[in-house]
């Protein structure tokens, strides 16, 4: 049975997505998305996008704001864009989105039912169940504004959907699993990431199935003439003390925009850059020949190939991913644009090719990821705030962009680069 898996804090950011970083999004995404299901399946995808921590780190190599609310939005756009011309070969369909995109899902999901021949108005009923229980059992102060739903051909799906609290600046993200499913009323969440907000009515909770009945009882018995005189009689009693919510992950998103050591398991890092400098020569020997593809890049594949290969543990610090491609708001630092072309460029070829029965550079991604993990005890190399200093000096020479424009050449002397090493 689908449950709550974990919560998060999400600062409230408004803003918008330049064009120059959706269209690499909705790139980079889509391809993101064909490695997984090429290497595990649609289902895994699936699974993937309803675990919080994994979806946060998703939209942070992506470029966008690490710990913003605006990575839901933005994700769940990207890859509806990315993935609308690969839906027949990968099955997989993006419907929905914010605001009026929110309200056609039912329209778009009656659509792919008759493209595809699966129940379409069952998924839409779905859509509305979920919406209704996420802004009505669960009365959490935080009105829904942005609803997805990706569903595959074989009627599977996942659901993230946002809403915010403006009062506090403070968003909540839902994620719904239809994988066990059996109820939208008893706790059906796959996760919720969201900021405490006190005592929350949650009637979707199993805990709540009690409470349930014994409002449709009273509806039956009283009436609610009857039910509103009996709650005036009760005013003035002490609330009963509230249920303990069982302890689940949390991922806490702080309100500073800037990447800091803290925000960093720095020993994972570490271990990307270290395979990287270990795999790339031999694993990317071709593909170092190309101009403008070198080291850098490696570098920044060592983290796609997490986002692609790693397990759920390895998601506690979406700080981290950030430092693949940046921040649109130059946090940790500007797009380096070029290295988010030649990622992308890579990783298009390593799929296309496996497509065809060669599997090489996927493998190669793979290996990538695996050398990672086996040298995390063992490694150590330059800081946090040593990797955001080069990155920001070196801003120029890989084509940085933010929001504020193009980043200028620096007169700075660049940070000397340290190797990672191995114990």
């Amino acid at each position: 049975m689908g449950q709550r898996a974990g919560s998060a804090d999400l600062p409230l950011h408004g803003g918008r997505v330049p064009a120059w970083l959706g269209q690499r999004m909705s790139r980079l995404g889509a391809v993101i998305v064909e490695a997984i299901v090429l290497e595990y399946g649609r289902d895994e995808l699936l699974r993937r996008l309803a675990h919080p921590f994994w979806f946060q780190s998703f939209g942070a190599v992506m470029g966008m704001d690490w710990h913003s609310s605006g990575i839901t939005t933005s994700v769940v756009g990207a890859l509806k864009r990315g993935l609308a011309p690969l839906s027949a070969e990968l099955g997989v369909h993006v419907c929905g989105g914010r605001g009026r995109h929110s309200r056609s899902t039912p329209q778009e999901l009656v659509a792919v039912g008759d493209r595809v021949g699966i129940d379409g108005a069952a998924l839409a009923k779905a859509s509305r169940l979920v919406a209704k229980v996420d802004s009505a059992a669960v009365q959490d102060g935080f009105d829904l504004y942005l609803h997805g739903f990706i569903v595959t051909d074989d009627g599977r799906w996942v659901v993230v959907q946002q809403g915010m609290n403006g009062d506090r600046r403070q968003a909540r993200r839902y994620h719904w699993l239809s994988d066990g499913l059996t109820s939208f009323v008893d706790a059906p969440h796959a996760a919720i990431e969201g900021h405490a907000q006190g005592r929350i009515v949650n009637l979707a909770d199993r805990r709540a199935a009690d409470s349930r009945q014994r409002q449709l009882d009273l509806l039956a018995d009283m009436g609610p003439t009857g039910i509103t005189r009996q709650l005036a009689r009760l005013e003035g009693r002490a609330p009963s003390a509230p249920v303990a919510e069982p302890l689940l992950p949390h991922l806490v998103m702080p309100d500073h925009h800037d990447v800091r050591a803290e925000d960093v398991v720095e020993r994972r890092l570490q271990a990307a850059f270290a395979a990287a400098a270990d795999r790339g020569p031999e694993d990317f020997a071709q593909l170092l020949l190309v101009p403008g593809v070198g080291a850098r890049t490696v570098r920044a594949l060592a983290l796609v190939a997490e986002v692609v290969h790693g397990t759920p543990c390895r998601f506690s610090d979406p700080a981290r991913f950030s430092l693949a491609h940046g921040g649109k708001d130059r946090h940790p630092f500007p797009v380096p644009t070029k290295v988010y072309d030649h990622s992308i460029s890579v990783m298009k070829s390593a799929v296309r090719k496996a497509k065809l029965g060669r599997e090489e550079e996927l493998a190669a991604l793979r290996r990538l990821d695996a050398q990672a993990r086996r040298l995390e005890a063992n490694v150590s190399g330059p800081s946090v705030d040593a990797v955001i200093a080069e990155e920001r000096a070196r801003s120029h020479e890989h084509g940085g962009r933010s929001v504020f424009g193009w980043e200028p050449a620096s007169d700075a002397m660049p940070y000397r680069r340290t190797a990672p090493r191995t114990d």
